[in-house]
């Protein structure tokens, strides 16, 4: 297992990070033979301009990308917000192609991203903010605590706030003052559906955190969020599953790996009573 996990890391920084695939050299060794035997066979029946524009790796590949993490979380939480139906719903960092495209296609959805978007997208309303500053995010909070939105969502992204990944400053808690101003965008009674990677805590950096639940359970409570459901991405049965809320199966997701964890946490409704 060790040695399985060192040779993906090896394979995602050669391919990802300094752009050499050793998978895919590899395939077009093994597809350039039925490529020239199909070229060959095609030519003796076509006798106008051709090109030669080789695609070697596409018959190998199924025809979506539907057995990763982000695939399975976007569908799965999309699909939530299409139920639940909110009166406004805002996402903080999630992938514009992935789960935002699923919102926008029968809603509007209004997006916070530290990075930049040039592309104007039906349904999609745009504002480049940096969710850890608390003084930034002022315009947006409520001072009498009513919040923005009454639906929040932020898959895949608390876990990058402060490495510097994306050009946000560099802020060892930075999830702590990004899940505070999360937090205050939500109305009480609100929903907010949080995806992040989840067991043995640690920090890859500049990747990401890899958080114990029970950090985020713990911090989301500080900020008067009470997690009413829990879902891990099984990757292997392609499918998301729930987990239950207890300290037992909470301890057994701090000590495995990596999984991905989708938290959906209600704003807690502060009642105060005033004694005259």
């Amino acid at each position: 297992m060790i040695l399985k996990r060192m040779l993906i890391k090896i394979h995602w920084v050669m391919s990802a990070q300094l752009g050499l695939d050793i998978r895919l050299f590899f395939r077009f060794l093994y597809s350039l033979p039925y490529y020239l035997r199909s070229l060959i066979k095609f030519r003796k029946n076509y006798f106008g301009t051709l090109k030669f524009t080789p695609c070697l790796h596409d018959m190998a590949e199924e025809g979506g990308a539907t057995k990763n993490e982000y695939f399975l979380q976007d569908l799965f939480v999309a699909q939530r917000i299409f139920s639940n139906n909110p009166k406004r719903h805002v996402d903080v960092g999630s992938r514009v192609d992935g789960f935002v495209a699923h919102v926008a296609s029968f809603r509007n959805i209004e997006v916070f991203d530290v990075r930049s978007l040039s592309t104007v997208i039906p349904g999609v309303i745009f504002h480049r903010a940096n969710v850890m500053d608390f003084e930034g995010m002022k315009i947006y909070h409520d001072s009498e605590g009513n919040g923005y939105c009454d639906s929040l969502s932020c898959l895949h992204a608390i876990e990058h706030f402060g490495l510097g990944r994306y050009g946000d400053p560099i802020d060892p808690i930075g999830y702590q003052n990004g899940l505070s101003n999360l937090a205050a965008l939500l109305k009480p009674g609100g929903f907010m559906y949080l995806s992040t990677p989840i067991g043995k805590e640690r920090v890859e950096f500049n990747a990401n955190w890899v958080f114990n639940p029970n950090t985020i359970i713990d911090c989301a409570a500080q900020n008067n969020l009470r997690l009413i459901e829990l879902w891990i991405v099984d990757l292997e049965k392609s499918d998301v599953q729930p987990c239950i809320i207890n300290i037992e199966e909470i301890s057994k997701l701090s000590l495995k790996y990596y999984q991905l964890g989708i938290f959906i946490f209600s704003k807690e409704i502060i009642n105060i009573n005033v004694e005259i």
